[in-house]
């Protein structure tokens, strides 16, 4: 009944009036870079190259310059002119065929937009140049990898030079650069996944690909040691922690899986179901606990969680 009641109330919420105008805002930056983008791939024919790249120059100077003049704009402009730097290079890339790798065109969107990110000092562009930067990593991993997508053991410095990188992302848009940089927690929180999704893959493509690489061991234990890094009082993140238990839970399982597969248990599918599910099952218990005690603990030191 009290829900009832509470689902009824007729009031507006005390920040509806604040964070609607932003939120609307920034979508319509990224529906209008992307807009803008897609309507020259529809119109490739037609404008020739010089139209196209006056269209998306003008773009990316127009909204730039109205970050840097209109602060209350200076997010949605800003996320615009990010959008439109990497339209831009998408289109040189294309038009030119300069022959540079996928990556480094990345690369130089994510280096150019840093300076706007650091102007804006928003979570709306810090959170997308987090997905630049780790899209750059990835493909230069691809690249140095052969061109391929496998787990080999050859491969593991190329992997740890990637997963070095994707620290120093997550350790940079974290709170103690904060003064600095400008980012806020979902920055923070989105370098943190796109980090726990690469060293996940890569650690499962070492544990399926063949036989047992090392980059699945160095995987696991650097979930672990993240997972205890944030569960100390000081670097406690709700979000965060979260990712990377479930990252590190899959890992766990995928291990137990391989080891079923290889043992003695091949003719008994139904104990291996059995024993992964209530195995799976167990460690997201203890995961959940777990991070519930210790946001009871943040919360009553007067922490954010």
């Amino acid at each position: 009944m009290q829900f009832l009641q509470a689902a009824s109330r007729g009031d507006e919420p005390a920040t509806l009036a604040v964070w609607l105008p932003r939120g609307v805002a920034v979508l319509a930056a990224a529906l209008g870079g992307l807009g803008v983008v897609m309507w020259i791939a529809a119109h490739w024919d037609s404008m020739g190259r010089l139209g196209h790249f006056a269209l998306l120059q003008g773009l990316v100077l127009a909204t730039g310059a109205g970050a840097a003049l209109i602060p209350r704009a200076r997010a949605p402009l800003g996320l615009l002119a990010l959008l439109g730097i990497g339209g831009l290079f998408a289109y040189f890339g294309q038009t030119y065929q300069t022959g540079a790798d996928p990556w480094q065109l990345f690369a130089l969107w994510a280096a150019l937009a840093l300076p706007l990110c650091l102007g804006a000092r928003s979570d709306v562009l810090w959170a997308p140049w987090a997905l630049v930067v780790m899209t750059a990593i990835s493909l230069w991993v691809h690249t140095y990898s052969g061109h391929r997508w496998s787990v080999q053991p050859g491969q593991l410095q190329v992997h740890l030079l990637a997963w070095t990188a994707t620290l120093t992302l997550v350790g940079a848009l974290s709170s103690h650069w904060q003064r600095y940089t400008g980012a806020g927690v979902w920055g923070f929180r989105s370098a943190v996944t796109l980090a726990v999704v690469a060293v996940t893959m890569t650690a499962m493509g070492g544990l399926f690909f063949g036989t047992v690489k090392a980059q699945y061991p160095l995987g696991v234990v650097l979930l672990a040691l993240a997972a205890g890094l944030l569960s100390t009082p000081r670097l406690f993140e709700v979000f965060a922690l979260s990712a990377v238990a479930l990252g590190l839970n899959a890992l766990l399982v995928g291990g137990l899986v391989r080891w079923l597969g290889e043992g003695s248990w091949n003719g008994d599918w139904l104990g291996r179901l059995l024993l992964i599910g209530l195995f799976a099952a167990g460690l997201l218990a203890a995961s959940v606990s777990a991070i519930l005690r210790l946001s009871r603990r943040a919360l009553a030191q007067g922490a954010p969680a």
